[in-house]
């Protein structure tokens, strides 16, 4: 598997999944827009945008920070010209930035709600508004979604997070369909059990992770969906967990 020459922007990508992701796409051949708002360590999490850059360049890959708050329209309409301006095109964008707070419904702040149907579903629609006409120009391009399976079983003080997935979803197939005369590839990826930074963070410290995977193997997953286009394979969300019985990824 190649991305050599193509472009992606993985949203969210300062650490956990999205760093994954960047990392296998850097490895992969790919220039990287490594994007998040994280630029400096000191939060709850550690990581940040200019760390991933760094172990992507290290490893022989090619990367830059950009500092974006996928929420905020006009950072998205700045990322989209900054990214064009760096590297001149556009050809994936995987949007992976999301939240989620564990409060049950009647208990949840509004301002929570409101957060996290900002990030996960406000931020996939601007970067897919302002980036994928980037796409269009070049007639072709792919967009990965992560979802989740609590798009489908909600888990408990989960409801919130289990709505902007399941919204997630029907934004993939929806714009699948309305993309494939362009030649872009749309799906959703459930990563399954990833042991990432916000992972440990609400868990026990005994907590068993047995079966659960490194960022890294949700990487090798999005680079194939990363290389396909409308005509091989689009409006699909698919969990990680099938790709090594049916693609052998």
């Amino acid at each position: 598997m190649s991305m050599e020459g193509l472009v992606a922007v993985v949203t969210g990508s300062s650490r956990g999944i999205g760093k994954g992701i960047a990392k296998i796409f850097g490895k992969q051949g790919a220039r990287v827009a490594v994007v998040a708002r994280s630029e400096e360590e000191g939060g709850r999490l550690p990581g940040n945008i200019h760390l991933t850059v760094k172990e992507i360049q290290d490893a022989g890959g090619q990367a830059t920070a950009f500092r974006c708050d996928v929420t905020d329209e006009e950072q998205v309409e700045a990322l989209a010209a900054a990214v064009v301006e760096a590297y001149g095109r556009i050809d994936v964008l995987v949007n992976n930035a999301g939240v989620q707070v564990n409060v049950g419904l009647l208990d949840l702040q509004t301002r929570h709600w409101d957060l996290t149907m900002r990030v996960n579903l406000r931020g996939p629609f601007l970067c897919c508004k302002h980036l994928v006409p980037i796409m269009i120009q070049q007639s072709g391009g792919s967009i990965v979604n992560i979802t989740s399976g609590a798009a489908e079983r909600v888990r408990p003080n989960g409801i919130s997070y289990s709505v902007t997935k399941a919204g997630l979803n029907m934004m993939t197939l929806g714009l699948a369909q309305e993309l494939e005369d362009h030649n872009i590839a749309v799906n959703a990826l459930n990563p399954g059990g990833i042991k990432t930074e916000g992972a440990v963070l609400v868990r026990p410290a005994d907590f068993d992770w047995t079966g659960w995977e490194s960022p890294e193997v949700v990487g090798e997953a999005s680079a194939w969906l990363a290389i396909q286009n409308a005509k091989t394979f689009t409006g699909r969300v698919v969990d990680r967990a099938e790709f090594g019985k049916t693609w052998g990824v």
